[in-house]
């Protein structure tokens, strides 16, 4: 369990999400704070930064297609600046874990489609989103997907939010 001081920078790009989401902000650093704090163990630094960005699905399929080569919307996207190996190290200073970006028209009929809230969609892909800029990775390792899954759930579970990978849930796009 991370014990460093963790600051969640959100971004509201399209009013869409304060709209369908008034506490949207407050929700993202909740869920990612929870999952730096269970997920991360013990980080080398005084303090872990990240930022989430509310956008939309034009704005997704933009970044998708560029730098996924995937020209279509999606729920998440995460960018984590842990993955530059040439990124310089400074003693003391901030871990920068990187970006989450999603996208409202997506994450919405997703969770309409899989009979939640959009509240309870979002907590899930900004956990999920986390776990990524983290170095879980779902899609080359089964058992490492298992995992991240039963983390995912477990950290979901202590704010009364049911396992999204039960029948009938799941992450969608």
């Amino acid at each position: 369990m991370s014990t460093a001081e963790i600051d969640v920078a959100v971004s509201i790009e399209d009013e869409a999400w304060t709209t369908a989401l008034p506490g949207a902000e407050e929700l993202c650093r909740t869920m990612a704070a929870a999952t730096i704090a269970e997920a991360a163990g013990d980080l080398d630094g005084p303090s872990v930064e990240i930022s989430v960005v509310l956008t939309n699905d034009p704005a997704v399929q933009e970044l998708n297609r560029d730098y996924r080569n995937q020209d279509k919307p999606t729920n998440v996207l995460s960018f984590a600046a842990l993955d530059d190996d040439d990124a310089p190290v400074v003693v003391g200073a901030p871990i920068l874990l990187g970006d989450i970006i999603l996208a409202y028209e997506t994450c919405a009929r997703e969770a309409t489609e899989q009979g939640k809230t959009v509240a309870h969609h979002t907590a899930h892909l900004v956990v999920h989103g986390v776990l990524h800029l983290l170095g879980w990775d779902h899609e080359e390792d089964e058992a490492e997907a298992e995992e991240m899954e039963r983390l995912e759930t477990r950290i979901l579970a202590a704010f009364g939010i049911n396992n999204p990978y039960a029948e009938g849930e799941g992450l969608g796009s």
